[in-house]
């Protein structure tokens, strides 16, 4: 593994955990030697990842669509910052890059980004690892609505086996280090033996 991207907020959230614990992450994944991707901006926990990476001596690669680059959101001290034309563009870029995620609390952007990555592992589409730096618990409602998914029949068991969480970053790290198995419950497969089973 070379490269981790790192899905999290612009915002700062409102306890000083988050902005600590998103720059504890930076560090650690400079100081292990991997290379930081993440969305471009300098504000929030985004800002708070790449800047300690930066001075961990990492190399941090930021990828932002031209429709966010006015009022100074961009970071301008990356190691390069790649301009695409849309969010779809920011996203497909950072999964066809990176060869493990993490996921910073984070808003509406930041779920999405973790769902289509997570969706895109259960389906057999990459076999990327995926972690969530649950700070002060911040994942757990979440958990519990997959948990509740699974039990209701609409996502695969394997769902929450494809997740990493920790509160522990360099344990974090280490937990995305490995690719994954392919998954085992992809839903066309299913229906494809119920099919066979009835000829």
């Amino acid at each position: 593994m070379r490269s981790i991207c790192v899905f999290a907020g612009s915002g700062t959230g409102h306890h000083p955990d988050y902005m600590e614990q998103a720059a504890r992450l930076g560090s650690h994944i400079a100081g292990l030697g991997y290379q930081l991707i993440y969305g471009g901006s300098r504000l929030g926990l985004m800002g708070a990842v790449a800047d300690a990476a930066l001075a961990s001596g990492g190399k941090v690669i930021g990828i932002m669509p031209e429709g966010l680059l006015h009022g100074e959101r961009a970071h301008q001290g990356l190691t390069e910052l790649i301009r695409v034309g849309s969010m779809h563009e920011r996203k497909a870029m950072m999964q066809q890059t990176a060869d493990a995620f993490i996921s910073l609390p984070g808003g509406l952007g930041t779920l999405e980004e973790l769902f289509e990555v997570l969706c895109w592992s259960q389906i057999g589409i990459h076999n990327k690892p995926l972690g969530l730096y649950n700070i002060r618990g911040y994942y757990e409602p979440l958990l519990q609505m997959l948990q509740h998914s699974v039990q209701e029949g609409f996502t695969g068991a394997s769902c929450m086996q494809r997740l990493f969480i920790s509160t522990d970053p360099k344990e974090l790290i280490q937990a995305v280090s490995h690719e994954l198995p392919p998954t085992a419950d992809l839903r066309w497969k299913a229906a494809d033996d119920q099919a066979d089973q009835l000829e």
